[in-house]
């Protein structure tokens, strides 16, 4: 296999709150490789957001990035100075998509000066940003006319009428087209998507899904894209990341892991979901609070089928299949897991 674009490794975040220090990720992993889509999936509360901006540097002030490396392009970021950050890699070489379009945008300023800003500061793809966001009006027409064809790309009409409006103009789906438009401006290598339709109805939701795959095939971007809905991943992702709590449980290609999930938590998602079960069924419990953790294997808890092993410990990461990795006992040598609870 190729090698990887972006590797997430071994990270484990933590912030401080009025209640104490609360780990949010744990150790995790992940491997997106050029050319991909990765998906993350888990339920609310399990750390996928964080480990987005843990990418992009930026994390809360109070917290703090206990262990692990986030490389892109053999390039460790978390030893890449702030500017450097901010203007070679966010939002340059690493695109993003937030998760709310009716956020994201500032009502106050036509769409258009805000997309300019990017342009302004990060400059065209291939092209050396411009010295402390000066452009002259050569510059601003080619940033125009670039912006223009970019609308165009995510589908959206009457694109130079479109950069003269304010964001309550747009419906929603427009506005995420907008957003698309915008993270794709600069040319990225790497775009995170953070639960980029969770705000948009089924039908508008379907059409994002194809634009991004066809965006990521015409343009040659690879995407991390953030979800808590196994059905986005299987019609837009080729590989996936399962996790929970922090932690990552499994990983592997999407149709190894929808067709055989190897952690209880990644078979009982799938059972959640509605094309896949005869009955609708859920987890029984919560997602536990960071705050107070329980040891071991964070899920056990709620797992029908935990040992005691499952408490004592944090279970290794086994590749049982190839590329296909999962951190649970039941796949451990069989004399780890034989005292059942």
């Amino acid at each position: 296999m190729s090698a990887p674009l972006l590797a997430i490794e071994d990270l484990s975040v933590t912030v401080r709150t009025d209640e104490g220090h609360a780990q949010i990720i744990d150790r995790a992993d992940l491997v997106l490789r050029p050319g991909s889509i990765h998906g993350v999936v888990g339920e609310s509360g399990c750390g996928k957001s964080t480990l987005i901006k843990a990418v992009l540097g930026l994390l809360p002030r109070r917290s703090t990035i206990d262990r692990g490396r986030i490389l892109f392009e053999g390039q460790n970021l978390l030893t890449l100075p702030r500017e450097s950050m901010t203007r070679e890699v966010r939002g340059r070489a690493i695109g993003f998509i937030p998760q709310d379009p009716f956020q994201a945008l500032n009502p106050v300023f036509r769409v258009g000066d805000q997309m300019m800003e990017l342009l302004r500061w990060h400059g065209l793809p291939g092209e050396s940003p411009p010295s402390r966001g000066r452009i002259d009006r050569t510059t601003r027409a080619r940033h125009r006319a670039h912006l223009i064809s970019m609308l165009g790309a995510v589908q959206l009409a009457d694109a130079e009428e479109a950069l003269e409006r304010y964001p309550h103009q747009f419906s929603g789906g427009q506005r995420q087209r907008l957003l698309i438009a915008a993270a794709l401006a600069c040319g990225p290598k790497v775009i995170l998507a953070d639960e980029p339709t969770t705000a948009l109805d089924v039908t508008t939701q379907l059409q994002i899904l194809k634009l991004l795959r066809d965006l990521a095939e015409t343009f040659g971007l690879s995407m991390v894209f953030v979800t808590h809905d196994f059905g986005v991943v299987a019609q837009l992702c080729d590989t996936v990341t399962v996790m929970y709590a922090g932690q990552t449980v499994e990983s592997g290609p999407v149709a190894s892991v929808l067709g055989t999930a190897l952690h209880p938590y990644a078979r009982m998602l799938l059972a959640c979901h509605p094309d896949r079960a005869a009955d609708l069924a859920g987890i029984p419990g919560a997602v536990p609070s960071p705050l107070a953790p329980p040891s071991g294997c964070r899920f056990h808890p709620r797992c029908p089928e935990a040992r005691d092993a499952c408490a004592a410990a944090r279970p290794a990461t086994r590749e049982p299949a190839a590329h296909h990795s999962v951190a649970c006992v039941l796949h451990d040598e069989p004399a780890t897991a034989t005292a059942t609870r």
